[in-house]
Order: C-alpha cells, then sequence, then structure tokens
C-alpha cells in the first residue's frame, strides 16, 4: 500500500538525509521542491521562469506557480506514495495543499516534523556539502558519520565519489537569516504551515529532535512510521 508524508524541518535539520533514508525503505518517491523547480528551469518552462525570478532574489515563489508543480509530480507519484520536501512553506500553501490533496482524493498518511533549535540549524547549513551526482547524499565537514572523504587532495562525496560544493547561499548569513525567518514564523509562515497539518487531523504526527545523531533520528522515526 502506498503511503504519503509531509516532511517539516528547518534547513538544516537533515530533512534530505532522513528522506532518502526513507525512500530507501519504503519505496516512496522523495520530492523535493527545490528539484521540481530545477526541473522546471532547466526545462526552461513558462512556470520554471517565473519561479526562478522569486528563487534568484531568496524569496517564496507564488502558490499559483509552485502548487500546479507540486501537484503534477505529486500524482505522477500515487502508486509508489510520496515523501513531499519542502513545500508547504507557509500556512497559505498548507492550506491550499490540503484543498487541492482533498480534491485530487490523495491521502496525506504522516507528517513528519524534525525538530532543531535556530542557530544549531544555521551552524549545520554552513558546513554542508551538495554532491554533484545527488543532492541527497549526505557530506558534511563537522559530522564525522558523513564526513566527506579525500581523493587526489580533495574532498569528494562520501557516498559515490562525486564531487563536492557549497550553496553560495550557505555560506552567506543573511540569506540562512532570510530562509529561517520564514520558517519559524509560526503565524504565516512554514511553522504555521506544520501547525495548520497538526490541527487538521486525519494524518499521523511525527515529531523527532534532530539535534541528535543521524542515525537516532532515522530510528525515531521508523518507530513511528508503521
Amino acid at each position: 500500500m502506498a503511503v504519503n508524508i509531509l516532511a517539516f524541518g528547518p534547513n538544516g535539520s537533515g530533512k534530505g538525509t532522513q528522506g532518502a533514508i526513507v525512500k530507501e525503505k519504503y519505496g516512496v518517491n522523495h520530492i523535493e521542491s527545490g528539484a521540481i523547480f530545477r526541473e522546471h528551469i532547466k526545462g526552461g518552462t513558462e512556470l520554471g521562469m517565473k519561479a526562478k525570478e522569486y528563487i534568484d532574489k531568496g524569496d517564496l515563489v507564488p502558490d499559483e506557480i509552485t502548487i500546479p508543480m507540486v501537484l503534477e509530480t505529486l500524482a505522477k507519484s500515487k502508486e509508489h506514495g510520496w515523501l513531499l520536501d519542502g513545500f508547504p512553506r507557509s500556512k497559505a500553501q498548507a492550506e491550499a495543499l490540503d484543498k487541492s490533496l482533498k480534491e485530487a482524493n490523495m491521502s496525506l498518511d504522516y507528517v513528519l516534523e524534525i525538530q532543531l533549535d535556530r542557530q544549531i540549524a544555521a551552524e549545520r547549513i554552513m558546513g554542508r556539502r551538495l554532491c554533484a551526482n545527488d543532492n541527497n547524499h549526505p557530506n558534511h565537514i563537522a559530522f564525522e558519520a558523513i564526513k566527506p572523504v579525500e581523493k587526489d587532495g580533495k574532498l569528494v562525496c562520501r557516498v559515490c565519489g562525486g564531487e563536492l560544493s557549497a550553496r553560495p547561499d550557505d555560506q552567506d548569513t543573511d540569506a540562512i537569516n532570510k530562509r529561517h525567518d520564514i520558517y519559524y514564523d509560526d503565524v504565516t509562515g512554514t511553522m504555521a504551515a506544520v501547525n495548520y497539518f497538526k490541527n487538521a487531523g486525519g494524518a499521523r504526527v511525527i515529531s523527532v529532535d534532530g539535534s541528535i545523531s543521524i542515525k537516532e533520528v532515522t530510528d525515531a522515526i521508523m518507530k513511528e512510521l508503521v
């Protein structure tokens, strides 16, 4: 039976890493909103070009652009189930997504929230590295368990040996604060979206402490996923 999961967590919480683990164990499609945007931008679609204007400024992409992209991808994943990561990012988006899922007769089975202190999240962001082959391959210079490996005098992905890079905005404290201002906003931002789904009923809510080790977070999540 296909399982549909909505994943929340601030940038730096390890949400992408845990999403990849859940994907492998349960066979669901890991749908990351940023990847949806990148696919449309790379393809030069009208929605993609509009989205790029907002992404380049570090602003939220408007719902009328984002939601059609997301729903199209979720619909393609009905057979295997999905884990949606990175959307919704506001209370308004949460309400719109909830309505759209119901209209499309798609269930939401779990809401996964990885909780993490804002300062710790910021420190983690600055140490992470992205693999050119797969952004969900965990690499972080500050965590022994997922440290990149050295090859020919440079650090490469610990999973596949791919080239690593740091996102420019991961090294920009102003950009990090801007993203976290959106996430930790519990009035209209992402935390308001988390609370919306917590109160909506229907889906089982899983909240885990993101400050513990990757394995401990994984164990806590797997214990609740049934």
